[in-house]
């Protein structure tokens, strides 16, 4: 199973995305990458996104941005955005992929729905995913409405961490929503003090 963030710039959000959930995630056999909807070629993580990585002893000096190609859209088994916008570009791109593309807020809302109402099905966390995702459909109306998770680009330090700790939560909320047993450190992202 291959898990695709997508955010604008790529050097961001979902570098983060892809860096914490495949953190999460190590030891399976589901794959976590990143793209961009204008995706800047082969550009490091932008430095504040760079530096909270760090602070959670993920190092992100191999990461280079990519711009999303119809291709990656189609390869991809579920993909997470950050904003409606993202969405729209991605499935106009991609027109088979609105099946599995959804923003972070709401596939962690709907992973948490099926959790309580019993629709999580499958052994491995790639077959609960997968459940979660055949049963979006049915279930959007349940669902409260969809946040964006805001582009930090440009922004002071403070919004960068904000929007760390919104997608950890998210990320956090989906995994617990998948086991039945063992919880997600939920944690903030926390800022490193560098001297």
């Amino acid at each position: 199973m291959l898990i695709l963030f997508v955010c604008t710039g790529n050097i961001c959000r979902s570098p983060m995305g892809e860096l914490l959930l495949g953190r999460y995630l190590s030891g399976t056999t589901i794959s976590v990458a990143s793209a961009g909807t204008r995706g800047l070629t082969r550009h490091e993580m932008d430095r504040y996104s760079a530096r909270l990585m760090r602070s959670v002893d993920i190092e992100p000096s191999g990461f280079r941005s990519r711009r999303l190609t119809k291709a990656m859209a189609e390869e991809a088994d579920l993909i997470l955005c950050f904003e409606k916008n993202q969405r729209k570009d991605i499935v106009t791109l991609a027109p088979n992929a609105v099946r599995y593309t959804f923003l972070v807020d709401d596939f962690a809302n709907m992973c948490q729905y099926c959790a309580q109402q019993g629709l999580v099905e499958g052994l491995t966390v790639q077959e609960r995913l997968e459940s979660v995702v055949r049963a979006s459909t049915i279930i959007r109306p349940m669902l409260p409405k969809t946040k964006d998770i805001e582009d930090p680009l440009g922004k002071p330090f403070a919004t960068f961490v904000k929007v760390a700790n919104e997608l950890n939560r998210d990320l956090c909320a989906i995994l617990n929503a998948l086991k039945k047993r063992r919880q997600v450190d939920s944690a903030p992202v926390r800022q490193q003090i560098v001297q």
